[in-house]
């Protein structure tokens, strides 16, 4: 059953009109997707720190954003997440996710590092995977000045965040490092062919619809021969082993389920440790939606304590 506050969330969005993604230019939904937020997201709890920066990449400057969280010691070296926001690789940037960001810094005791990633349709595919690459190396390269610990670095991301966040650790395993400890995916794209049971049964009514997908695939992708790319679909690598542990996030009533799951049995298939769980009652996106839905915030707080786990923090 889909869980009443989200039915509730949809009804609302329903009766207030707001315009679906894909009828939208991107220009127009980058502003919807950044205006609604303050309807869904809970206030930004106050942090340590919240420092701009910029990475160097192959295409230019990358945007980042660092934060450390409450009570952290401003000497200590923290273990530290970059993180890829989600938005179909078209829309959202630092401050969608400025507040889940915040959340999981002082959730798991980590700095995170959140990336401003380029997006289609102006940087078509692979310009977001090669900056998600390079903003990485760079946090990496750059650990002692930024305060962070490069030995516990973890990477992460929702959506097409979780996807870049995928490729980027298999990318690390395959050209020599940085060395990534740790992969947050939360309900992650991993088949951009987008066939699996799911982009059917969840295709329409629940926020995020077949029409919004293939906006953003087509954005995104200008050919259809790179949906065969591994760095648009993880899940087509032919060697998935060697990656690091991974806490996989997906929602019951999202397009993106059934690909997340084949994604999560293929890690643990070529012998990762992985954490599978599926949030039966919740719809794409949900994760950022705290003031109302109150699995999101269960949901944060998993992903805060994995992290930890992961990275051996303790909670500030």
């Amino acid at each position: 059953m889909l869980h009443p506050q989200a039915r509730a969330l949809l009804d609302l969005i329903e009766q207030r009109g707001v315009p679906p993604t894909h009828t939208l230019t991107p220009v127009e939904a980058r502003r919807w997707y950044r205006e609604r937020r303050a309807l869904t997201q809970p206030a930004p709890p106050p942090i340590g720190e919240s420092v701009d920066l910029a990475a160097e990449g192959p295409h230019g400057a990358i945007p980042l954003r660092l934060y450390r969280p409450l009570h952290a010691d401003s000497q200590a070296a923290l273990p530290v997440l970059v993180y890829f926001h989600g938005g179909g690789w078209v829309i959202g940037d630092l401050e969608t996710h400025d507040t889940l960001c915040r959340e999981l810094a002082n959730g798991a005791a980590c700095a995170v590092v959140a990336v401003d990633y380029r997006m289609g349709p102006e940087h078509r595919f692979p310009a977001a995977v090669d900056d998600c690459i390079a903003a990485t190396r760079w946090v990496a390269s750059h650990a002692a000045a930024l305060g962070v610990d490069a030995a516990r670095l973890a990477v992460g991301g929702d959506s097409a965040g979780g996807n870049l966040a995928a490729v980027v650790a298999i990318a690390a395993r395959d050209g020599g490092g940085p060395a990534i400890a740790y992969q947050l995916l939360i309900y992650p794209a991993t088949d951009a062919r987008r066939g699996h049971p799911s982009h059917t049964t969840n295709g329409e009514g629940y926020l995020l619809t077949r029409d919004t997908m293939q906006y953003f695939h087509d954005h995104y992708i200008d050919d259809a021969a790179h949906d065969l790319d591994w760095r648009a679909s993880p899940l087509l690598h032919p060697d998935l082993a060697r990656l690091p542990p991974a806490l996989l996030l997906t929602a019951g009533f999202d397009p993106l389920r059934d690909e997340g799951l084949d994604y999560a049995d293929a890690l643990t298939a070529a012998g990762n440790r992985v954490s599978y769980v599926c949030y039966e009652r919740q719809i794409h996106g949900f994760i950022t939606m705290g003031r109302v839905l109150d699995e999101a915030n269960s949901a944060v707080a998993l992903c805060a304590a994995e992290l930890r786990r992961a990275l051996g923090t303790r909670a500030g």
